[in-house]
């Protein structure tokens, strides 16, 4: 007997219908009053500064963006960062980041899917401070040097589909953010146009784009990270428009927007001038309806080549850059908080998708654990492939 599509679509309807696991968990941000203040860090004790930066003037649950490097899966001291982002009232923002190659310590190493496992696995061994647990999958990787060498959509699609996967089969709770891609990359010599890697991330996996939660823009004002707020082309602190275009044409999800790395360069222009740019553009570009959160690189540098950027001298006194978003009037956000720890999950082994046994892997914990079963993990990958 011949079973029509439509049957098997709704025989998987019933069968999935059982399960606990509900996969649009997360909550929209822009829903709420939202303080779309934020500030990229690279360590987590600067949170202090932070804090004083994006809730300065009245704001309350700014963002905070932070790279967890693969190498540096440490519980005690990532839940220290998560309890004192509580207790500051700020919204942590995970971008997932591999190490320097081995056998070519001038590229980023290219990420596997073991490496979604364990990042999976250990950021939901964490107590987050609200429901909506950003985590961004890796950084600018249309860029060659951030990708072993070579630029890959259709790797890096693939990737970011497995991993939407596997996070959400771990928690509902999981807000997942793409890449924010390099808006200066051109053609050539092992890097992809932004336009252009996005178009082929969608040809090799239609509808991806459907699946993530947000995009991730790297709103950076090229060339020369110098180019005034009133300039806004495709390069431009303007060019998540450009991003939303093309993003209309290849899903019919709204996907709010999130502006993880931005900033001036204080090589050509004073910190007068900054100051008076970033205070321009929030009244400005950066008040579009989409965008749920601007997070300017870097709050401190301390020295080497993203000094030019730093919101803090390496003396440690705040620049006027620093005290101009500090001293704007900001939001008291109201996200859904978690005010109860996060019950640390029974993890997801690397067979996660290839066996009917899933094996697990613990972390250390005395945290009461929770059972992942293999109809979750397939409920969720149902729902993205049918985009409901």
């Amino acid at each position: 007997m011949k079973i029509s599509p439509l049957l098997v679509y709704l025989m998987l309807l019933v069968l999935f219908s059982t399960s606990s696991h509900q996969v649009l968990a997360i909550e929209d941000p822009l829903g709420k009053p939202n303080n779309k203040f934020g500030i990229h860090i690279l360590f987590p004790s600067e949170i202090d500064d932070a804090s004083r930066l994006v809730n300065g003037n009245g704001g309350e649950w700014g963002y905070i963006v932070v790279p967890v490097q693969s190498g540096d899966r440490d519980l005690e001291k990532w839940q220290e960062f998560m309890d004192k982002a509580r207790q500051r009232k700020l919204i942590p923002v995970i971008r997932l980041a591999t190490e320097g190659d081995y056998f070519n310590t001038k590229v980023w190493r290219k990420p596997k899917e073991s490496d979604i496992l364990d990042f999976a696995n250990f950021l939901d061994s964490l107590d987050w401070p609200v429901k909506n647990r950003y985590v961004s999958v890796f950084n600018e990787v249309n860029r060659d040097d951030e990708w072993g060498g070579k630029a890959d959509p259709k790797g890096y699609a693939e990737l970011l589909s497995y991993a939407t996967t596997v996070f959400k089969s771990l928690s509902p709770d999981f807000f997942i953010l793409s890449a924010g891609l390099d808006n200066a990359s051109v053609n050539g010599n092992g890097a992809i146009n932004k336009l252009t890697y996005m178009q082929r991330m969608n040809t090799a996996v239609p509808g991806v784009f459907n699946q993530i939660d947000g995009f991730v823009s790297h709103s950076y004002p090229n060339p020369s990270f110098s180019q005034p707020p009133s300039a806004q082309g495709v390069t431009s602190i303007a060019s998540f428009r450009f991003e939303r275009t093309l993003l209309k044409k290849m899903t019919p999800k709204k996907l709010p927007f999130f502006i993880t790395e931005t900033g001036w360069s204080g090589k050509s222009i004073s910190d007068e001038v900054r100051a008076a740019y970033y205070k321009d553009a929030f009244d400005t570009v950066w008040s579009d309806q989409d965008i749920v959160m601007v997070s300017p690189f870097l709050l401190r540098a301390g020295g080497g080549p993203f000094a030019q950027f730093s919101f803090i001298g390496p003396d440690g006194t705040p620049t006027k850059q620093y005290s101009s978003i500090a001293g704007m009037v900001k939001t008291k956000g109201e996200p859904t908080q978690n005010d109860t720890p996060t019950p640390s999950p029974q993890v997801l082994g690397t067979e996660v998708a290839k066996t009917s046994n899933v094996p697990v892997l613990w972390f250390s914990s005395t945290k009461q654990q929770k059972k992942i079963t293999r109809s979750e993990v397939a409920t969720g990958l149902f729902h993205w492939m049918f985009g409901i």
